[in-house]
C-alpha cells in the first residue's frame, strides 16, 4: 500500500527518472551496437581467428569487472582527458563496454556460421564481397545478432541503476535514496519500474527481431 501511495503521488518524478533511464540506455546501446556489430564483422573475416579470440576474451573480461569498480576506474581516466568524470558520459562509456560481449559474440558467431554454399552461390552470381556481406551474411545473421542485442539491453537496464553513484540520472535515484533513508517504498518503486522497463524493451526488440528476420528463417 505504501508503494502504491508513493507511486500515485510522484508520477511526474518517476516519469522523469524513467525518461532519463531510457535516454541513457538508448545512447549507450546505439553506440554499443554500432561498435559491436562492426567489430564482430571484422573479426569474423578469414584469417582473423587469433584477433577474434583476443577481442572476445577481452570483452569477456570486461563483463567480470564489477560495475562500481569500472565507474571508479573511468572517473580518473576521463578527468585526465579533461572530460566530465561524473554523470552521463562515464555511465554511457561503461554501458557500451558491458554491452559488447553479447553483441560481439553473437555477431561473430552468426557471420561465421552462414552456410558456405550460400556464399558460393552469391559469388557465382557475380556478387562482390560487400554485396555478399549485406545481401547474404547480415540478413541471415539478424536473428542471432538481435538476440545478442536483447541480452545487452536487458543487462544494461539493470546496470544503469548503479550509475546513480557517479551522478547519472535514472531509476537508480529512488533506489539509492531509499537505501540511504531506509524507505522501502522508494526502493521497491525503483526496482519495479526497472523490471517493467526491461520487460518492455525485451518485448519491443523481440518484435523488431521478428520484423527484420528474413521470411525464410521465420518458424
Amino acid at each position: 500500500m505504501e508503494v502504491w501511495n508513493y507511486i500515485n503521488g510522484h508520477w511526474m518524478t518517476i516519469g522523469n527518472w524513467t525518461l532519463d533511464h531510457l535516454w541513457l540506455i538508448l545512447v549507450s546501446n546505439s553506440l554499443a551496437v554500432f561498435i559491436g556489430v562492426t567489430l564482430g564483422i571484422f573479426i569474423a573475416g578469414k584469417g582473423r581467428e587469433e584477433i577474434a579470440d583476443t577481442v572476445l576474451y577481452l570483452a569477456g573480461i570486461m563483463m567480470t569487472i564489477p560495475s562500481l569498480a569500472l565507474f571508479g576506474l573511468l572517473m580518473p581516466f576521463l578527468s585526465a582527458l579533461n572530460l566530465p568524470s561524473i554523470g552521463f558520459l562515464p555511465a554511457v562509456i561503461a554501458l557500451i563496454l558491458y554491452g559488447q560481449l553479447p553483441i560481439l559474440r553473437n555477431t561473430y558467431t552468426a557471420i561465421r556460421e552462414v552456410d558456405p554454399a550460400m556464399i558460393e552461390a552469391g559469388r557465382g552470381m557475380g556478387m562482390t564481397s560487400r554485396q555478399i556481406l549485406f545481401k547474404i551474411k547480415l540478413p541471415l545473421a539478424v536473428p542471432v545478432i538481435m538476440a545478442g542485442l536483447r541480452n545487452a539491453v536487458v543487462i544494461n537496464i539493470g546496470i544503469a541503476t548503479i550509475a546513480v553513484f557517479i551522478g547519472a540520472r535514472g531509476l537508480g535515484v529512488p533506489i539509492f535514496r531509499g537505501l540511504r533513508t531506509s524507505r522501502m517504498d522508494m526502493i521497491i518503486t525503483g526496482a519495479v519500474f526497472v523490471s517493467i522497463l526491461a520487460l518492455l524493451a525485451d518485448g519491443l526488440l523481440a518484435l523488431a527481431e521478428k520484423k527484420f528476420t528474413p521470411e525464410g528463417l521465420k518458424k
